[in-house]
């Protein structure tokens, strides 16, 4: 793994009757995207609130680029909340400058990063609107151009593409990544899994207050591989039998063609499978089941795993 750019180590944090984290470590690798995954009140706002320095935990520490959490660090994180929280009466353009300016850029400066974002995520004739005259998606984009526009080395985006349609979730994909690029650490916290296997490099996953899953994406979806097969084969021949695998399933495509789910029940290689396949039918596709991170993510949270 990379250096870690930030580290929560054994966070707890209790309100109440309610124990919102219980010893939850977590590392965030330098110039990464890093899932935050988890089901509603498992926890993961809090944690973010604590890297933020919104709140303090009751115990553990936050680590930030090699030093303890100090409250000058705040200035080198953009924060994305799934609550978002700007001035609907306010003109879009003025208080995207006066936020900048809080966050140390000069209002000149502000000004000329902000046409230029505006202008790439076609928001520039909205500069002198207010806020609410805008839909719920061009909000979205005007909030996360305020986020990222003082160039903070860690982003943390909370349900980023919420209120997007396909069109500008994939632009906004485009630019998360382009940040990545650029050396930014970025903390994505999303229930759409679809997005984590195109985004995140690492992921945690939280459920009842405790990180249950931890690792890189492409590892843990290895890990949980089931030794299932996906083989379409011409119908000519049927599948010869054999001791190495099992038919899990089969559907015909058409009259020329059958899918088949196979199952490996010996240690035999995946080359050795098709050449006994091979011998008497001709395949024409072979591949690895390997779970998607939705599955992976259901499977770990309803204890099947």
């Amino acid at each position: 793994m990379n250096e870690s750019f930030l580290e929560a180590r054994q966070v707890t944090k209790r309100y109440a009757n309610h124990t919102a984290l219980e010893e939850v470590s977590i590392q965030v690798p330098k110039g990464q995207v890093f899932g935050l995954l988890g089901p509603n009140g498992a926890g993961k706002t809090t944690l973010i609130r604590i890297i933020n320095r919104i709140t303090a935990p009751d115990a553990g520490e936050v680590w930030f680029n090699g030093h303890l959490s100090q409250p000058q660090d705040i200035y080198s994180i953009g924060y994305l909340p799934e609550e978002r929280g700007l001035y609907k009466k306010m003109k879009v353009g003025e208080q995207a400058i006066y936020l900048a300016q809080l966050k140390g850029l000069s209002r000149q400066e502000a000004k000329k990063r902000l046409t230029d974002w505006f202008n790439r995520f076609d928001i520039m004739p909205w500069w002198n609107k207010k806020l609410e005259e805008l839909s719920k998606g061009m909000q979205q984009k005007v909030q996360f151009v305020i986020t990222v526009l003082h160039r903070p080395p860690l982003l943390i985006f909370d349900e980023p593409f919420s209120g997007f349609d396909p069109v500008n979730a994939e632009l906004l994909k485009r630019e998360i990544l382009k940040l990545k690029e650029e050396g930014h650490t970025i903390i994505f916290s999303t229930h759409n899994m679809a997005s984590v296997e195109e985004i995140c490099d690492h992921i945690a996953l939280i459920n009842h207050s405790q990180v249950v899953l931890q690792g890189a994406v492409q590892d843990i979806r290895s890990q949980y591989k089931s030794n299932q097969y996906e083989l379409t084969v011409r119908s000519d021949n049927p599948l010869p039998e054999s001791d190495a695998f099992e038919v899990v399933d089969s559907q015909v495509v058409d009259a020329q063609t059958v899918s088949y789910k196979l199952r490996k029940l010996t240690s035999i290689s995946n080359s050795e499978m098709l050449s006994l396949i091979g011998a008497q039918t001709e395949i024409i596709q072979f591949s690895e089941c390997i779970p998607s991170m939705n599955d992976i993510f259901i499977r770990t949270v309803e204890g099947k795993i």
